[in-house]
């Protein structure tokens, strides 16, 4: 990793040519199958585990966590049931009760694992649906959605775009946009104005850590006022609930166990591998009266209740071992480091690449997201496309506030000051091949000489 470029070297295309072809008519041995498979696939390979990998937030796997991944494959348990697995199942709820004491959140709060941040938000949100249906009275298991009682979504104009996804699989239709500031964070008066505004069944969803910005809505003054008028509260922190486990930056999040339900993404600040997001719900009752189903073949645990009530799936990997791990390897202490270290590193990203020629930072750098721009739209998508080239880091493009911007996600746990520093260097190298701003005049030369 330190060594390799960003980059692959081969399309998607030529790798499926490399391992397709008609199927064999028999059997190869399982060592041959894995070296054809890492030779095939190897060039095909984005860096994402990289420190210089700045895209999507994505982060990497923490030693400990990466190697509880491959014993959670080779147990191979389906972590439904705690009877059948008491193993896994166990391992699990150990992991969701230091979840809860390390993020502040309601101890008493049911915690799920799911495939990553968007099921996170759906299982959240199913369970807000059913519970507001509830309070005026509607049986969504009888009746379903047709004829119910419309349920009003209020989210800010800045969201992302999983909520809107999330709100179609639920059948919940198009949410109501609520405007925010320039950071992309959620106005109390424009919010107040939406409660206001419509009668019957409502939920609010609030985001703890904005794509772009890296900004916090004011979650506890939004709770409160949308408590005020029955709603359920739901907090989109794909990446940033986690702030609330460093003493530092726990004032992001002021007030956020106040809410209803929480949804983080295990694999972006935290650094387990992929297929890991967490679904946190204060009301147990409607999280497992949503998720949950009965069936004779089942060995219920009626004093606990089981894994598979608090997350859509029956069948399922134990997705909370890595997370176990993690926070085992960590601990309280390491944990605080570990998301006030990304933070930093973003503020060392942006503080760097603000004394390159041309480059504006554009956003409050607040946590770890960073928003750059090189000028017009068509500069700043050639330094972005020379930078991709350079191969050094990966910074992906993107558009936010009507212009298109190099932003910069900060999510990986081994990324250090080389890492940023050579990025830095990345960066100030693609601008100088775009149009590199004039040169000052040489001042003349004195009368005389």
């Amino acid at each position: 990793m330190p060594d390799r470029a960003m980059p692959p070297q081969r399309n998607a295309n030529e790798i499926a040519i490399d391992l397709g072809g008609p199927l064999p008519e028999g059997p190869t041995s399982a060592a041959d199958v894995i070296d054809l498979l890492a030779e095939g696939v190897g060039p095909g390979l984005m860096a994402m585990p990289s420190g210089r990998f700045f895209g999507w937030v994505i982060g990497g796997a923490l030693p400990a966590a990466l190697a509880a991944d491959w014993l959670t494959s080779a147990w191979d348990q389906n972590t439904g049931l705690r009877f059948a697995t008491p193993g896994t199942s166990g391992a699990e709820e150990a992991a969701s009760l230091w979840i809860l004491d390390l993020l502040g959140l309601p101890s008493d709060a049911d915690v799920g694992f799911v495939t990553g941040g968007t099921m996170a938000n759906f299982t959240g949100l199913a369970a807000g649906r059913r519970k507001v249906l509830t309070d005026v009275g509607w049986d969504l298991d009888r009746s379903g959605l047709t004829a119910a009682p419309p349920v009003r979504v209020l989210v800010g104009a800045d969201r992302h775009a999983t909520i809107d996804l999330v709100l179609r699989y639920l059948g919940l239709g198009a949410p109501t946009e609520v405007a925010v500031d320039d950071q992309g964070r959620i106005r109390l008066d424009a919010l107040a104005e939406a409660l206001e505004a419509g009668m019957g069944p409502v939920i609010v969803c609030l985001q703890a850590g904005n794509l772009h910005s890296g900004a916090f809505d004011p979650v506890g003054a939004a709770t409160d006022l949308a408590h005020e008028h029955g709603a359920w509260v739901h907090i989109d922190g794909a990446f940033g609930l986690w702030a609330g486990a460093s003493p530092r930056l726990r004032h992001l999040v002021a007030g956020y166990e106040t809410a209803d339900s929480w949804a983080t993404d295990a694999h972006k600040t935290l650094n387990v591998p992929f297929d890991c997001g967490i679904s946190i719900v204060a009301d147990s009752a409607a999280l497992r009266a949503a998720m949950g189903m009965q069936a004779s073949y089942l060995v219920r645990d009626e004093g606990r209740g089981d894994p598979l009530e608090k997350v859509p799936e029956m069948s399922r990997r134990a997705r909370g071992v890595p997370v176990w791990a993690a926070l085992r390897s960590l601990g309280r202490s390491g944990v605080a480091e570990l998301v006030d270290r990304l933070a930093g590193n973003a503020r060392a990203l942006a503080d760097g690449i603000a004394t390159i020629d041309g480059a504006e930072i554009l956003n409050d750098v607040v946590f770890t997201q960073v928003c750059v721009g090189f000028g017009d739209d068509e500069r700043t998508r050639e330094v972005i496309r020379r930078l991709l080239e350079d191969g050094t880091t990966w910074m992906s493009g993107s558009h936010w506030r009507g212009r298109d911007v190099l932003r910069i996600s900060v999510s990986n746990w081994s990324t250090d000051d080389a890492d940023v520093a050579a990025s830095i260097d990345a960066v100030q190298r693609a601008a100088k091949l775009v149009d590199p701003p004039p040169r000052s005049p040489r001042p003349s030369a004195p009368p005389g000489k």
